[in-house]
């Protein structure tokens, strides 16, 4: 069973499209639980319930379109996270790998 990718900065925000897609409502209940209650301990479980959400996107990611999704990533990274100096590598990553 293969590791999901480290979740560096210029890895989520290559895959930032696809985790909003895919986690929506672990992010949108996790929200909730810290305005209905400012106490962090009240909501662990809902943060896990989303970073397993992310993590699970990024494997996917990485086992699906791993060239392309690199290929972005180190874009990113190299770039500092400008999407502008990456929208080739962008294209050509949401044309394999749509969220």
């Amino acid at each position: 069973m293969s590791e999901a990718p480290v979740p560096t900065s210029n890895v989520l925000f290559s895959a930032w499209t696809h985790i909003a897609s895919k986690c929506a409502q672990d992010n949108k209940s996790f929200m909730a639980c810290k305005k209905h209650d400012r106490d962090p301990k009240a909501c662990l479980e809902d943060g896990a319930v989303v970073t397993r959400c992310v993590l699970s996107v990024l494997k996917d990611l990485d086992s699906r379109c791993n060239g392309e999704f690199n290929a972005y990533a180190k874009c990113m990274h190299y770039n500092s996270n400008n999407f502008d100096n990456c929208r080739s590598e962008q294209s050509q990553f949401f044309s394999e790998c749509a969220p």
